[in-house]
């Protein structure tokens, strides 16, 4: 690639894209302000992301609206959920607390940002408090908040993501079970995958 065709500064930067507006600057906190915190009560999905040593994770995150609690103005906590067990994440986080949380609302257009570092914790009492059922997630994040600002809708709405017209029929991709039996070079029986995953998906979804 011809080194002239990359950007490497924050001047070259600043030259290509222009002044910041306005409203980009204003919209930033560095607390939960009570004008933000209905966006985080009603988001159901988040994009949990994360910095280690192997680089950069990003992991959803998904829950009854309001699954992300507001602990107070400067403070989140989340549960972690049953998973897979890589706890890519979770490693990270031991590894460089830094974090990004994305929150996304079905129908909305408008996304939040929190930025902020986080800690794991297996406080009782936070176990108990997300609880679904009798099943405790196995820790919590407790998210230190930094930043805190809203993206405006044009990637949503560049995307069609709510228009029930782009919705993708799921039998044009790979199933899970394709994919696995591909990647384990037929290790994996694919067929007997799919047709279990329904059940063990509501099985162990807490």
């Amino acid at each position: 690639m011809d080194e002239r065709d990359c950007i490497t500064t924050v001047e070259e930067l600043k030259g290509l894209y222009g002044e910041v507006g306005r409203g980009a600057i204003a919209k930033q906190t560095d607390h939960i302000h009570a004008v933000y915190r209905p966006f985080i009560e009603a988001a159901p999905f988040a994009i949990l992301s994360t910095v280690g040593p192997n680089g950069v994770e990003s992991s959803p995150r998904g829950d009854p609206a309001g699954f992300v609690h507001v602990e107070d103005e400067k403070t989140l906590i989340l549960p972690d959920r049953r998973g897979n067990n890589r706890i890519d994440s979770l490693r990270n986080i031991i590894a460089d607390p830094r974090v990004a949380l994305l929150f996304i609302i079905p129908g909305i257009g408008e996304t939040i940002r929190v930025n902020g570092t986080a800690e794991i914790s297996i406080r009782p009492d936070y176990l108990k408090r997300f609880a679904m059922g009798n099943r405790p997630p196995v820790s919590v994040l407790r998210v230190s908040v930094h930043t805190v600002f809203f993206q405006c809708s044009r990637a949503v709405v560049r995307a069609e993501l709510w228009n029930e017209k782009s919705r993708v029929d799921r039998s044009t991709l790979p199933s899970a079970g394709d994919i696995l039996r591909e990647l384990s070079h037929n290790e994996i029986d694919g067929k007997a995958y799919d047709k279990a995953l329904p059940q063990r998906v509501i099985d162990t979804l807490y």
